[in-house]
């Protein structure tokens, strides 16, 4: 992603150099743009070109042995680019300061005028005022060019370099006779760092400095420490418009939707292949928790967007306790023995570098796997428990749980049963897990049921069947259950106006009676939640809870403040993290930081923009608008040229009125569904009005400013290839070749040379390629061009309006996304996923006591780090310590801890919502059945 931001940065100053040049501005100040563009351009590909060469011969003695072998080693591409850059940009700065003299025949004009002023119009007692040492600093600069940065001598000094050498102008102050036999100053210092550049690379590679110098190992591992950082990928750039992956997760998403739901289940696969002398309760169902007199387990669901964030929460969950204060009372919370995963294990599609880099990564550097553990071992015979351990009711381990989500289905959930169900640890955390759903049977009656929703929102018949003969041959009248979705259907049925999940309402309502005490998901990226409130009616569900801020983007949670009941039974809200105004204000960002966050889409965003704008270039009558005396009458005019500039798009426009309707159409559809078709329609008309206009804002000031330096014979003024034709004659005046080294050079290189230096500076004369046609079409017409002059026409316009086009579009965008978030309470996904907010991550904590109760903690943190150095603690206890010890068994097992102390999440999490859920008492059968 750095590059892609180098590179655009890299054209937007392509793109203001070459309007920069033309404008006389910076001659009046005494920089000559223009010569030094074009200096800096001969000279850079002049570098390239050498540099090259002398690479391909250096390598080819390598090739025949008559160097050492660590000549091997070819050099990078950008790094010779950047090195000739850096040369290019110095002989710039001398050439600016001191010219290209050669020799001084007589002493400058303006040196004697100085000399002559400073002493007798000053008095001696005033010489060290402060005119006078400005008065000094140009005979200061003379001599420094003349002196320091002399020539080295006049081409009889080396008479076999006499005819490669480029030559100094002679520096007089009147005509000089003659030509000068002076070595070009320029040149002299283009060969010494062209000479120091290859005296570098041969000592380098030939003897192996290096390697002849070595550091102590103390200092190698110290000085390697210091240098480490983990290699964490950024949140997913939901909005970007080079994104191969979120083409990828498109089209999985659109072959999952038509090729699995409904056709292919791998659910059905699971259960057909799970029959053993248990029927499916084998692989399905896990008691080897149900003696333990009490329970630490936790939950946590969305992880694998952004490292840091995944790590963060990774890191917490690892740690054997986290001490904690809320309010009066101090709380150990140590680490759950089992940990739940509701889905969404990697963004933004499922595939084996997602799980790695976005899922397994973070979790590896938490929790370290044993040592034996191979990343490419599939386990066949699950559960793989360590050595020494016969069975899973002795491994004393943390063990993790996960079921799959949406994302983890594009691709039928093929990546999940490879990592999840085929293999055994995740980090330090044993998956004994062996299919995409499960029952876990806890202490003191208690129950987890992982339910595997798919892309239906449902459980299959499968499901149905097994955990319904379980409630009947297992569950207990008293016992409690906890059903886990990757879904809160609760939520998301209110939003939408929907009902989904009926095959779990229906085990819920009708096979539990009362016994589900919680229902718990993931999905939206907060916390939230509900408790029933005090009603005689029965209540199937006393709890719901949301907590999908394992990692992932931010979700809102003011979008949901209205929700309160749920199948007949009313629900308040008794937490929310964030906060809903916290909620509220978080969502203004997509007006000051969308382009920030999103910046990819600019190459989407501009086209579309050219695309409105593409049938209204060029403006060729705009005197009414520029003939104004007022500013009243300029914008006057200015708005009505807009106006019928859309009335043009609407009657005769081709590409721009196609490039309108195929707009408006997206913006319908872009509206969310639970919406009239009447309200759709006003919003996307509403939507798209905006981006038309300020299209046709933005062509109508960059043909202003076209006409305007047209007027002022800034621009079309000459042709094309001005630059290289103004640098032919003046380089013929300010550099001699009395030899003929250019033509020479020219003959050897077929011509290369002076094409290359030629379209190089063409690429800086965009705005005058862009002033010439668009005189020629107002003159002639557009029929007057042929192809490829329209081509190179709108390729010029296009090169500046998609720059001062993108700021606008993310603009407008963005305040589309504020308003509909925060004013009609819609987008709450498609405005936060474009914050990409690291922040505001979390997860729950269970307890289930010895009496039976079950307190839940939910522990946040604020603020995610961003910078990570290795945990001197973490890495002096893997040194002492057995080097095979569990990881788990560490007292300090994270490997990263935040580059300040303070940031750190053990330093900044906190308990932001706590409650306990009473153990069920004896419940009588007419009790049940009235249930």
């Amino acid at each position: 992603m750095s590059s892609n931001i180098v590179l655009l940065v890299r054209y937007i100053a392509w793109i203001l150099v070459a309007a920069l040049y033309h404008l006389p501005s910076f001659q009046s100040m005494g920089l000559d743009m223009r010569m030094n563009l074009s200096l800096f351009l001969t000279i850079y590909s002049s570098s390239i070109l050498f540099i090259l060469f002398f690479h391909i011969i250096f390598y080819g003695l390598w090739y025949i042995g008559v160097v050492a072998s660590v000549a091997g080693k070819k050099p990078e591409i950008f790094t010779i680019m950047q090195n000739c850059a850096v040369l290019s940009i110095a002989c710039c700065v001398f050439y600016s300061h001191c010219g290209n003299r050669a020799t001084m025949r007589e002493k400058p004009f303006d040196q004697k005028i100085f000399g002559w002023f400073s002493s007798s119009f000053w008095k001696s007692e005033e010489r060290n005022t402060w005119l006078a040492k400005l008065i000094h600093i140009n005979e200061l600069k003379d001599q420094v060019c003349s002196s320091w940065f002399a020539p080295v001598g006049s081409a009889s000094d080396y008479p076999l370099l006499s005819k490669w050498v480029i030559y100094g102008e002679l520096g007089c102050n009147e005509s000089c006779e003659g030509q000068s036999d002076g070595i070009s100053p320029i040149y002299s210092l283009w060969a010494t760092f062209i000479g120091l550049y290859m005296a570098n690379y041969v000592v380098e590679r030939s003897t192996g400095w290096a390697l002849t110098h070595p550091i102590s190992v103390e200092e190698y591992e110290n000085l390697k420490k210091q240098q480490l950082k983990p290699d964490f990928l950024d949140m997913v750039p939901w909005y970007s418009g080079t994104s191969a992956d979120l083409f990828k997760t498109v089209f999985d998403l659109l072959v999952s939707v038509t090729l699995f739901v409904g056709r292919f289940d791998m659910r059905m696969m699971q259960a057909a292949m799970s029959k053993n002398q248990e029927g499916t309760r084998g692989d399905l169902l896990y008691d080897h928790f149900g003696e333990k007199d009490d329970l630490w387990f936790d939950f946590m669901a969305d992880t694998g967007d952004g490292g840091n964030s995944s790590y963060a929460v990774a890191r917490l969950l690892a740690q054997p306790s986290i001490w904690l204060n809320s309010g009066d009372s101090e709380h150990i919370l140590p680490r759950g023995d089992v940990l739940l995963i509701g889905g969404d294990l990697a963004y933004p599609n499922p595939s084996a570098f997602t799980y790695e880099k976005r899922l397994f990564c973070p979790f590896e550097y938490a929790l370290q796997p044993p040592h034996w553990y191979k990343p490419e071992h599939i386990a066949v015979d699950k559960p793989e428990v360590p050595s020494g351990v016969s069975e899973m009711k002795q491994y004393d381990g943390p063990q993790c749980f996960v079921i799959p989500g949406n994302h983890d289905w594009f691709d039928g959930l093929h990546t999940f049963m490879r990592y999840i169900c085929h293999k055994s640890w995740l980090g330090g955390w044993f998956l004994p897990q062996k299919k995409s759903y499960f029952a876990l049977q806890l202490p003191k009656g208690w129950w987890v049921f992982g339910l595997d929703q798919a892309l239906h929102c449902d459980i299959d018949v499968f499901q149905f069947k097994f955990f319904t003969e379980l409630i009947k041959d297992k569950v207990g009248e008293n016992d409690s259950v906890i059903i886990m979705t990757h879904e809160p259907t609760w939520l998301l049925d209110w939003y939408w106006n929907d009902v989904s999940g009926k095959n779990v309402s229906h085990l819920v309502h009708d096979y539990l009676k009362g016994r589900c005490k919680l229902r718990m998901a993931g999905d939206l990226h907060h916390y939230m939640r509900h408790s029933s409130t005090q009603s005689d009616k029965p209540v199937d569900v006393q709890h719901l809870l949301v907590n999908g801020c394992g990692g992932a983007f931010l979700h809102p949670t003011h979008v949901f403040r209205n929700f309160k009941t749920q199948y007949g039974t009313s629900y308040e809200s008794k937490a929310a993290y964030p906060s809903f105004e916290d909620s509220s204000k978080i969502a203004l960002g997509n007006i000051l930081k969308f382009r920030k966050k999103n910046w990819q889409f600019d190459f989407i965003g501009g086209i579309i923009y050219f695309i409105l704008a593409f049938s209204m270039f060029p403006q060729c009558k705009l005197d009414h608008i520029l003939k104004d005396d007022s500013i009243s009458g300029h914008l006057n005019s200015f708005f009505i040229t807009v106006w019928h500039a859309f009335l043009y798009i609407l009657e005769y426009s081709s590409v721009s009125s196609a490039g309108t309707l195929f707009l408006l159409i997206a913006a319908y559809l872009f509206v969310p569904n639970k919406l009239s078709r009447k309200k759709r329609a006003v919003i996307g008309v509403l939507h798209v009005s905006a981006h038309l206009a300020s299209a046709l804002i933005l062509m109508l000031l960059l043909e202003l400013g076209v006409e305007t330096c047209i007027r002022h014979q800034l621009l079309a003024t000459s042709g094309y290839h001005t630059l290289y034709e103004w640098y032919r004659k003046v380089e013929s005046e300010h550099f001699p070749d009395p030899t003929g080294l250019r033509a020479r050079i020219e003959q050897w290189t077929l011509g290369l040379y002076p094409a290359c230096i030629k379209y190089l500076m063409s690429a800086f004369d965009v705005p005058e390629v862009m002033a010439v046609t668009r005189s020629n079409i107002c003159n002639s017409g557009m029929e007057s061009l042929s192809r490829g002059g329209a081509i190179i026409y709108y390729a010029a316009v296009f090169l500046y309006f998609w720059v001062f086009s993108t700021p606008v579009v993310s603009l407008v965008f963005g305040s589309y996304l504020y308003i509909c978030i925060n004013w009609l309470n819609m987008h709450f996904d498609e405005a936060f996923s474009s914050l990409r907010i690291a922040n505001y991550k979390a997860f729950t904590r269970f307890h289930i006591t010895r009496d039976g109760d079950l307190e839940v903690f939910t522990l946040a943190v604020d603020k995610v780090p961003k910078e990570w150095k290795l945990d001197p603690e973490w890495d002096e206890e893997r040194e002492t310590k057995q080097p095979h010890q569990l990881s788990h068994l560490r007292k300090h097992p994270s490997k990263w801890t935040a580059s300040v102390a303070q940031q750190d999440p053990l330093a900044t999490v906190r308990i932001v919502d706590q409650f306990v859920i009473q153990h069920t008492t004896t419940i009588t059968e007419s009790e049940l059945n009235n249930s």
